[in-house]
């Protein structure tokens, strides 16, 4: 049983509809106070963090809503709203090394693992600038002046952690206005409602439309175009 806490877009096909069913299994024991894997340390880390379940299922749902699967099953728990587990049973530098070892032979994620600082920043620019411009800024400056000074893990273990923030609405916006900048030349459209003020759902899913029909390469390999989903 695994519940992983990088961001669903680097899991494969597999990986992703796997993580799906065992979540589902872990609600199940939890509300259902089954026997069967009650006292694995997966199920007692998840235990009484009902609201960060649901997040992380509605992560889920929003990455296989990508890729053409419709989730039917929602998790409606709410017990510890706005906290999530404080452990890992491997830290998020490892997860990263358990999947590039589970996917030697076999296809990787949306998203490919990162191998340097430069593409797991990348790769969550769009999620952290969300939650935190100035933080943003300040973690792009610092990877693009001095890359070698920077820790991977140290850096993967902040990007989880902030990616676990609720974003308002404001900066949800900001950021997906930021990312239409990469798809807004294939958008024609006469006398539409301005691009600014479409709701946010509108503004989400057709910035990942235009995306996938394009193969805009930052924002197909952006967390961001999976994950701020789960949070409308």
């Amino acid at each position: 049983m695994r519940i992983w806490d990088i961001q669903p877009g680097y899991l494969n096909r597999q990986s992703l509809l796997g993580e799906h069913r065992e979540l589902h299994a872990m609600v199940s024991i939890i509300v259902n106070r089954k026997k069967g894997y009650a006292r694995h340390p997966e199920t007692l880390r998840w235990r009484g963090y009902g609201w960060a379940l649901r997040q992380r299922h509605r992560m889920l749902a929003e990455e296989m809503a990508l890729r053409g699967y419709r989730d039917q099953s929602p998790v409606r728990l709410r017990s510890g709203a706005g906290r999530w587990p404080e452990t890992y049973l491997d830290p998020p530098e490892q997860q990263f090394h358990l999947l590039a070892e589970k996917y030697r032979t076999r296809c990787s994620g949306r998203i490919p693992l990162p191998q340097t600082i430069q593409q797991l920043w990348r790769h969550h620019k769009y999620s952290i600038m969300a939650r935190d411009p100035s933080a943003c800024r300040e973690i792009g400056q610092r990877v693009a002046r001095c890359p070698r000074r920077e820790n991977f893990a140290a850096l993967a273990g902040q990007f989880v952690e902030i990616s676990r923030r609720p974003p308002s609405a404001g900066g949800i916006r900001n950021t997906l206005l930021h990312m239409w900048e990469h798809v807004s030349e294939h958008y024609f459209s006469r006398g539409a409602t301005p691009v600014a003020d479409w709701p946010l759902r509108r503004l989400l899913d057709e910035t990942r439309r235009l995306a996938w029909r394009h193969n805009e390469p930052y924002l197909t390999a952006s967390t961001a175009l999976g994950e701020l989903g789960a949070w409308l």
